[in-house]
């Protein structure tokens, strides 16, 4: 009984492959939920972002000056 053969192609090897259009698509409707989500999501990742920035100044000294 042979074993079986299984040949791997590299994807930058391979066919390139036709890429979908998304022209003429217009906006994606979103149900007030999904707008919500979103909305909390948005705030989620700002607040998130400005702890960060707040951590890292405090980090370099520049919040806390020494006398």
């Amino acid at each position: 009984m042979t074993t079986p053969e299984y040949r791997v192609v590299h994807p930058l090897d391979d066919v390139q492959e036709e890429k979908c259009s998304t022209d003429g698509l217009g906006k994606i409707r979103m149900t007030r939920a999904v707008r919500i989500s979103l909305g909390v999501l948005r705030g989620y990742l700002i607040a998130m972002t400005l702890m960060l920035g707040y951590h890292v100044l405090d980090l370099s000294g520049l919040l806390h000056r020494a006398h």
